[in-house]
């Protein structure tokens, strides 16, 4: 065994190492940080790209092993190893400690029971906090079986039917509630509209597992990203966001459904959420683990 570390490599944004970290995720099969969310972050437009060589990698052989990352922003980090490489989890956690920090503010997500881990940052002068997040569990089973329905005039499509950035970004923008909430009705800039189409485009995506649903008047009313690939166990929920005007419909159940029935296709065996709501829990997602942050004393 000869573990060499080293920091990723962004240059270009999906070359040699992208694909090394995402096949990784892929065996790794991680409810924690799947790989859906690296290919979910890599082109969002919330990604601090400046922070991409600040993720630490660790080879055995040429085979990565272990990675310390964080999701979008640095300031949180993810501490991801294959199993009988856990003794690297104090060396991934005081690096990520000094590369991953933002102004100086860090937290570690650690997996709710994994008292090695608590136990290494605790020694390290770390203590939980009340923030947590939950995943959920879709166990597909036999994806035939899976059924929704929609409004009279709705109709339900992937997105190689219409990948329009614009309605995308419009019932994201609403169903985030922007403007319920100040910002304004949508009125992207040739900017957004490009950030939207470079994650609609990027390389592996699957437009066919981007499922809408399109109300009579044309508009994206409804929206469910979902994420899979073939070498992949699991499937990945994200985003979901329906649009206030037509909430309470079932168009979201709909949405994230057909999006689990077409991986399940694919042959996904289940499909994760990183969410506690009600919503998921109603239409068949089952409580799966909790992780808490983790900051110094």
């Amino acid at each position: 065994m000869s573990i060499i570390f080293r920091t990723y490599n962004p240059a270009p944004l999906f070359g040699e190492d992208y694909i090394k970290l995402r096949n990784f995720l892929i065996k790794l099969d991680s409810h924690i940080y799947h790989f859906g969310r690296w290919d979910w972050m890599i082109t969002h437009s919330y990604l601090d790209i400046n922070g991409l060589d600040k993720i630490g990698l660790w080879e055995d052989s040429g085979e990565l092993v272990a990675a310390a990352t964080y999701d979008c922003q640095l300031g949180d980090a993810y501490l991801l190893v294959h199993e009988g490489y856990r003794h690297l989890g104090e060396d991934m956690l005081l690096y990520a400690k000094s590369a991953l920090a933002n102004d100086g503010k860090f937290r570690v997500v650690i997996l709710d029971g994994d008292l090695e881990m608590q136990d290494t940052a605790y020694r390290n002068g770390f203590i939980a906090t009340q923030d947590n997040g939950s995943d959920a569990v879709f166990p597909i089973g036999d994806p035939d079986i899976i059924r929704y329905s929609l409004p009279e005039g709705f109709r339900l499509i992937g997105l190689e039917e219409n990948p329009s950035a614009y309605e995308v970004g419009r019932v994201m923008w609403n169903g985030f509630n922007h403007e319920a909430n100040g910002e304004g009705p949508f009125s992207p800039s040739p900017d957004d509209l490009e950030s939207v189409e470079r994650q609609l485009h990027r390389p592996n995506v699957d437009l066919t597992l981007k499922i809408a649903v399109v109300a009579p008047d044309g508009h994206f009313a409804s929206f469910c990203g979902m994420w899979y690939d073939a070498a992949c166990g699991s499937a990945l929920v994200e985003p979901v966001a329906t649009d206030p005007a037509y909430r309470n419909m079932g168009l979201g159940k709909a949405a994230v459904l057909e999006g689990i029935r077409r991986c399940g296709k694919l042959g996904a065996k289940r499909a994760f959420v990183g969410s506690s709501q009600q919503f998921y829990y109603s239409i068949g997602f089952r409580p799966l683990a909790t992780s808490t942050f983790w900051e110094m004393k």
